[in-house]
């Protein structure tokens, strides 16, 4: 999103949790080994830091993985992805190169991130649509076209009085919630990522399923402009900061995304 805000609106100290004693201190428990988990991710050799360029190729180019590997050092690697054509509909290939000592590695210092807050652990309600229901979702490199993704179902919860119906996409089988609200952009320590942050819904066996914004996280494009990152469509916009989870990524020489 393009908006800078600077005065940003907030919860209170005395928000009441939205979870179960039980979820919140399972959730706890898991965050230490969550964050490490992350810092791992993004710096590994295939991680967020390490993506230098996404080719995509044009129709009838047989280019292979090892062929677009001509002339890189022995620290890139290749590998293929598919997606399709905005306007014809019809799939593309692409190639994506990987350097295990990019810049990007070579300067990353850490994730900024909010301390834990119990209040932003939330259970929510999950009610299934119509398999073929889908959300147009505009992604940051496709000049204002949006892609339609499948969204399985509808997350309802309420929150100081605020009632919330959000859309999650079927990302390989796992939801995945990508939200904004008033930090995003913002100035001072508590701004956050200006294109929005993701999260994974943790689904249960009925229609329960928990939203832990502690683990709410930087999209990759804030690791790399090699990504296509959606951005979050209007219902996922909070009209609250939500100051939990990840803020943005922190370079060498105090360089922020």
């Amino acid at each position: 999103m393009s908006d800078i805000v600077t005065d940003l609106p907030t919860l209170t100290a005395s928000a009441s949790a939205s979870a179960s004693a039980e979820t919140i201190e399972r959730a706890r428990e898991g965050w230490d080994a969550w964050r490490a988990s992350r810092l791992a991710g993004v710096t590994a050799a295939t991680g967020n830091l390490a993506l230098i360029e996404t080719r995509w190729l044009q129709p009838g180019d047989e280019t292979t993985p090892e062929q677009a590997l001509a002339g890189h050092p022995e620290t890139v690697i290749a590998t293929e992805l598919t997606r399709l054509n905005l306007e014809t509909g019809e799939p593309e290939r692409g190639i994506r190169l990987w350097d295990a000592q990019s810049p990007a590695l070579r300067d990353f210092e850490t994730i900024d991130v909010f301390p834990f807050d119990p209040s932003w652990v939330v259970e929510a309600t999950f009610t299934p649509v119509a398999d073929d229901r889908t959300i147009p979702f505009e992604h940051i490199r496709d000049n204002g076209l949006t892609r339609d993704l499948v969204v399985p179902g509808d997350i309802a919860f309420e929150r100081d009085g605020v009632e919330y119906t959000l859309s999650a996409f079927d990302d390989d089988g796992t939801l995945l919630l990508v939200f904004g609200d008033p930090s995003n952009g913002a100035d001072g320590e508590d701004r956050t990522y200006a294109s929005g942050r993701f999260l994974f819904v943790q689904r249960g066996d009925d229609d329960r399923v928990v939203l832990d914004f502690n683990r709410a996280f930087v999209p990759p494009c804030g690791f790399s402009d090699q990504y296509n990152c959606p951005l979050p469509p209007r219902n996922n916009r909070f009209p609250v900061a939500v100051t939990a989870g990840e803020k943005r990524v922190r370079f060498a020489g105090g360089a922020q995304h």
